[in-house]
């Protein structure tokens, strides 16, 4: 007979192979304070349902609290013969308590053992994920609260396009990891349904109370089909996509601060604490932070595709293959949370360069829409002037000139309607600040966009 927990209808043991490429306790050890809290609260259960006595679950209780201290203090070396958390701990709790320990497992399945701990392991990391992404959002927040008055170039297809703010430039990023917060958000909503209980994949014949459980282990409802329950991975899937999203954030946020700090832009300097130099070369100072996070982001995908994978062609119920579902979950936790930590660090200390990014502004005819909308207010129809200042650019592209250094006879053998005004007009600030749509660069509409920012974060810190 197998000696296994399980082992009951077994002639024999797996062979040591079977059993190690079985086993999932190297990584699903993890979970071992999720699964004493998640024992603690069904052994209440039971007692309080009359399923065993109040004296057998008190002995339960304290035999896992007395296992998850010494967990912490690592004091138990867990074991491959035991395949998993769940098992190891219900053989040490046996193994100390006797036979109270055996009747802990009664109306429960690993199917809704595992299905509960990993819940609330994913629930765990989605709110520190939500705490991660708030410290970014402080951080981007005051780079854009210091450099309102910072201009640069705005970019389209890596082309200086039109002149913006550094502030404004920064709201962009701001909104978007504003956006992968919500997600995370609505993630957890979602996500915070009790499976446990559930049994195997049909509920249980005993007189439970899942709802008991459910306020107990901190959850909103209970899952509502004990089939869904045991086989519903949708919540780690969606923590997957979240964190892919926020990953690309991150990552391209990462390609620019490549960009801006190479000497081609010279637009910003990361500090020497989040660089590195080369071996051969003396004088290379590298973005490798910065790199790093962009080439992690890859890594972050792979997680959420491979769990989509193993989920794509399962039938219900609980299926094997899903025991595969940690890995890249705590893979992909671990990676974001320490790029999130890492680049906001980086974020901190670096140094803007304003001069710089005010001197590319001028360069590049990023005024030439303006130019463009000043003979609009003239009275010439647009695609007219859209033409008159793209042959405008072309002439100084030829004489080496930018469109305020020609002088108004130049301007006028194109367009009569050019007058004295137009200098103004196309000054790069003039340019900002004209800008009167909502969500422009205008100083005042990114004032407006600082000013919601600040009651968001004051939202979010409680």
């Amino acid at each position: 007979m197998s000696d296994k927990l399980w082992g009951g209808r077994f002639t024999k043991n797996e062979s040591a192979s079977a059993l190690e490429f079985n086993a999932s306790i190297d990584f699903d050890k993890r979970l071992y304070r999720q699964d004493i809290e998640g024992s603690r609260a069904h052994a209440a259960m039971l007692a309080r349902c009359g399923i065993i006595s109040q004296e057998d679950a008190d002995a339960i209780d304290a035999g896992l609290a007395g296992i998850l201290q010494d967990i912490e203090d690592g004091k138990i070396e867990f074991t491959i013969d035991n395949e998993d958390i769940h098992m190891n701990i219900e053989s040490i709790l046996t193994e100390r308590i006797g036979t109270p320990g055996k009747r802990l497992h009664t109306a429960r399945s690993r199917n809704d053992q595992v299905a509960v701990d990993f819940r609330m392991w994913t629930r765990e990391a989605v709110q520190n994920t939500m705490e991660d992404l708030k410290r970014l959002l402080h951080s981007i927040y005051t780079i854009a609260e210091s450099h309102q008055d910072t201009i640069m170039p705005g970019y389209t297809h890596l082309q200086r396009a039109q002149p913006v703010t550094f502030a404004f430039h920064m709201m962009a990023y701001f909104e978007m990891f504003k956006r992968d917060y919500s997600r995370f958000h609505d993630c957890l909503i979602r996500m915070n349904e009790n499976p446990l209980g559930a049994g195997a994949m049909s509920g249980t014949g005993y007189h439970t109370d899942r709802a008991f459980l459910t306020e107990a282990l901190g959850f909103d409802r209970t899952c509502a089909n004990a089939m869904d329950a045991v086989s519903d991975r949708d919540y780690a899937l969606e923590f997957l996509s979240d964190a892919s999203i926020c990953a690309m954030h991150l990552s391209r946020f990462c390609e620019e601060l490549i960009l801006w700090s190479s000497a081609e832009f010279s637009f910003i300097e990361i500090d020497d604490a989040y660089s590195t130099g080369s071996s051969i070369m003396p004088q290379k100072k590298n973005p490798d932070m910065a790199e790093l996070i962009r080439g992690k982001t890859g890594r972050v995908y792979g997680d959420m595709m491979t769990l989509f994978t193993i989920m794509k062609g399962l039938p219900l119920a609980y299926n094997k293959d899903m025991q595969e579902d940690k890995p890249p979950v705590f893979d992909a936790y671990d990676t974001l949370s320490a790029c999130i930590s890492i680049f906001a660090d980086m974020l901190d200390t670096m140094t803007v360069k304003p001069e710089i990014t005010a001197m590319a502004a001028t360069k590049g005819f990023t005024n030439a829409t303006d130019a463009a909308d000043y003979l609009v207010s003239k009275g010439v129809p647009f695609r007219e002037c859209h033409a008159i200042i793209g042959e405008l650019v072309l002439y100084c592209i030829s004489h080496d000139k930018a469109l305020e250094d020609l002088s108004l006879d130049q301007l006028r053998d194109f367009a009569p309607q050019f007058d004295e005004d137009v200098y103004a007009r196309i000054d790069i600030r003039t340019c900002i600040k004209a800008k009167k749509s909502e969500g422009s660069t205008s100083f005042e509409s990114v004032r407006g966009m600082l000013e919601h920012a600040d009651q968001f974060l004051k939202e979010i810190d409680g």
